[in-house]
């Protein structure tokens, strides 16, 4: 027999040896992801289920005094160590109908969305599709800004004006379509197009707006080829089985499918969508309370991020507020010396306010969803002291730890 026939055979049957191996590797794979993700699923309703009459009596007495005293209308959760100490829904999701809230109802969470986004550019970042020191101009060579890189988008040190205000300007004084929804392409072609002044220059000082947020996403729909809508439901809420969490954008729905309704201040008048609900990443995505719950706890366990990853995200990257507070990669922080790692996010947009809080030392997780701005979320002070957390509110600490005795602001 020839030598170098029975070495071609021998070479053959080891490729389709290792070829077969490898199919059966993968298809190992696929079967234990999907175990996992059956049994995810089974813990997740573990988590979400609660009982109401073995919810926590403190907390049930403060939150009926925050409706009563203070005018608190929403969806309200605290868990800890996985298990759902007290929820409730209360009030009207849409007053004008008297359309009671519902404990799954979904809100427009406002800066909340900011995690999200967040989360997803940490994604491409650990990809290999971007990096935090990519320049805007990499992906928009029209921007007018120089200097202007991912990270400094991502702790809000652009310097860059704030967009929603300058777009209603320019909306209203050339009397474009004020019903139809402004894309974040649209926004990027305006900066580019009038050049507005920014705030300050990139990376001399920490200044919160959701422009930074806007173009975060427009470089997510960039980089992807994709809807921001479509990359965060296939690459974040799939994965953390979030299945009533939605981008929900005017640019994609004529009206958008929630029945829980913004109001300012009174309920005198409920707050109407317009083209600023286009633009999408600094806000834009709908959630649930136990949705939130799940981002939380699907955070924590590397599904959707590395931890080294998460503790750079969580790591404040400005000069500290009064000495503990800051803001890291789409969160705000709380970070002392002897008190616990807190992070948070506020939200608040046409008619909405919230405060998501997730103690990472406690395993605490706080969640108040209003659709009433009336400041009631100013009064959650004595909530925070119960479980020994850090009171998170704007100037609620001193350089030095101590608590003001009358800050309110």
């Amino acid at each position: 027999m020839n030598f170098k026939y029975i070495i071609s055979a021998f070479a053959l049957s080891l490729t389709i040896l290792t070829a077969c191996n490898s199919k059966k590797t993968e298809e190992k794979k696929a079967e234990d992801a999907k175990i996992r993700v059956k049994e995810d699923d089974k813990a997740d309703s573990l988590l979400l289920v609660y009982n109401p009459e073995k919810g926590d009596k403190w907390i049930a007495d403060f939150v009926d005094n925050l409706h009563k005293k203070y005018g608190f209308n929403g969806n309200m959760l605290v868990a800890k160590d996985g298990k759902i100490l007290y929820q409730k829904a209360i009030g009207w999701a849409d007053y004008l109908h008297r359309d009671s809230l519902k404990i799954n109802s979904e809100f427009e969470l406002a800066s909340i969305t900011k995690t999200f986004t967040g989360t997803a550019i940490i994604q491409l970042v650990e990809a290999g599709k971007l990096s935090l020191n990519d320049n805007v101009k990499k992906f928009f060579p029209n921007f007018p800004y120089d200097g202007i890189t991912v990270k400094l988008l991502l702790t809000h040190r652009s310097g860059m004006m704030n967009y929603v205000y300058f777009i209603d300007d320019i909306w209203r004084k050339e009397k474009r379509n004020m019903k139809k929804g402004v894309t974040n392409q649209q926004v990027m072609d305006v900066i580019a197009e009038k050049k507005p002044n920014p705030y300050t220059k990139p990376d001399n000082r920490f200044h919160y707006n959701n422009s930074n947020f806007m173009v975060l996403g427009a470089i997510i729909e960039k980089v992807t080829g994709q809807r921001y809508s479509q990359y965060m439901m296939e690459h974040v809420f799939k994965p953390a089985g979030l299945k009533h969490t939605h981008v929900y954008s005017t640019t994609e729905y004529e009206k958008v499918p929630v029945d829980v309704v913004g109001h300012d201040r009174t309920w005198r008048y409920s707050v109407a969508q317009n083209f600023l609900d286009g633009p999408v990443g600094d806000k834009g995505i709908y959630s649930t309370v136990h949705d939130l719950v799940l981002f939380d706890k699907y955070l924590k366990n590397g599904r959707l991020l590395t931890k080294k990853s998460l503790d750079s995200a969580y790591k404040g990257h400005n000069k500290p507020v009064n000495g503990h507070f800051n803001y890291g990669y789409g969160w705000r922080t709380f970070e002392g010396e002897k008190m616990d790692k807190v992070v948070y996010h506020t939200g608040w947009w046409h008619g909405f306010r919230h405060i998501y809080v997730r103690d990472l030392d406690k395993n605490i997780v706080i969640i108040f969803l209003g659709n009433l701005t009336n400041g009631s979320l100013m009064h959650l002070d004595d909530l925070y002291k119960h479980f020994n957390m850090p009171i998170i509110r704007k100037g609620a600490y001193h350089g030095n730890g101590s608590l003001p005795g009358s800050d309110e602001d």
